[in-house]
């Protein structure tokens, strides 16, 4: 639960966006209803009391007390004059509206601004609708039923990294510049190995300096050793020779970091190919994973990302990161919707702690703001 208080928070921009319209939506057009409330319990009368048992001898007057009589309280304010007759607090009122085909626009357009994408907040819309459609509901219960059918959408694709008995299982990590790579590789890298694995990095990012001692550093942290390369060499033949280090080493994971690959620069997109076939060499199974980080500041931008990097490396895995940093965290409802790839982990800040298995719940939950 601390790491959905954190997504709560962290997420504050885009859960007070749909917040804030979908109150918007039910008070334009909404009436004020008595809310539900509990019955009052009924009044039970005192016990009679206990019969007087025969006392051996009479018993001496009472001693009167020395304490003055309680002043009485003043009479309760039961809500005014209607509840002053009634003698009932009076209901308090809560807004609904009417589900229906305005209102279902509205709510699909409020879910395209939170960068959903038009064919997911439609379909989105449509399950909120199924069932549904002339019921009253107030913004509160619009946002369980929001946050359910997303929840149901993001359900299947909710999936940890898979752990496998070969060894080494080489894991590739790749993605755009920038999309937070390096940091996923170290905090991995770090449960994987609090968890009893043993951890091999290699850090494939030959070309940025920054990107290996950053690498370096988390190793370091995590106890984990990092293969490095000299600055511009090839980083397939540093791929190769960490595969032939964590056999020697009986090591279960080999992380292999790469080059921020951008999808307009083929010669880049070519050589991330080139490490798949010389590490496939040794192992013509490997990579046994292929994780794709994207940024969720991106937006739909992520959505050409998967396609691009889905022909080039075969991803069979995703993690999202800098969900802190964006009111767009829609975006990853619209990856699950139309790729259905696993969502292994999402991340929320820089800290170990702020990479977490995905949750489909408690994301969902977040991003609406609903049970908050």
């Amino acid at each position: 639960m601390a790491f959905f208080s954190k997504l709560k928070d962290r997420l504050f921009k885009s859960s007070s966006k749909i917040d804030e319209g979908l109150e918007a939506i039910v008070e334009d057009g909404g009436t004020e209803e008595a809310a539900a409330t509990p019955e009052p319990a009924p009044d039970v009368p005192p016990a009679p009391p206990p019969s007087p048992t025969p006392a051996a001898h009479p018993a001496p007057p009472p001693v009167e007390a020395m304490t003055p009589a309680p002043t009485p309280a003043p009479p309760r304010d039961r809500g005014g004059l209607l509840g002053r007759l009634t003698g009932r607090a009076a209901p308090e009122t809560v807004v609904r509206r009417t589900l229906d085909d305005d209102m279902l626009e509205r709510i699909e357009e409020l879910l395209i601004t939170s960068d959903m994408g038009v064919e997911t907040a439609a379909r989105v819309a449509a399950n909120m609708a199924e069932g549904r459609f002339g019921r009253k509901f107030s913004t509160e219960e619009l946002k369980a039923v929001m946050a359910g059918e997303i929840a149901r959408i993001m359900e299947p694709v909710a999936k940890p990294m898979p752990l496998y008995a070969k060894r080494p299982q080489v894991v590739l990590v790749v993605g755009v510049n920038g999309s937070g790579k390096t940091t996923t590789i170290g905090k991995l890298a770090s449960q994987f190995r609090a968890a009893g694995k043993s951890v091999v990095i290699a850090a494939g990012d030959t070309f940025r300096a920054a990107a290996v001692e950053q690498l370096q550093i988390w190793g370091d942290r995590a106890g984990v050793p990092v293969m490095t390369a000299p600055e511009g060499s090839d980083p397939a033949s540093l791929a190769f020779d960490a595969m032939a280090r964590a056999e020697a080493e009986g090591a279960d994971l080999l992380m292999i970091d790469t080059a921020g690959r951008l999808q307009n620069r083929q010669d880049l997109m070519e050589e991330l190919a080139k490490i798949v076939r010389v590490i496939r060499k040794k192992d013509p199974e490997a990579p046994h994973n292929t994780i794709l980080v994207l940024d969720a500041t991106t937006g739909q931008n992520a959505l050409s990302q998967v396609e691009i990097f889905r022909k080039i490396a075969d991803v069979t895995g995703l993690v999202m990161t800098k969900l802190d940093g964006t009111a767009k965290g829609g975006v990853l409802v619209a990856l699950a919707d139309r790729f259905g790839l696993p969502i292994h982990a999402i991340g929320v800040g820089e800290q170990i702690d702020d990479l977490s298995p995905f949750d489909p719940e408690d994301f969902a939950k977040a991003l609406t703001g609903a049970g908050a």
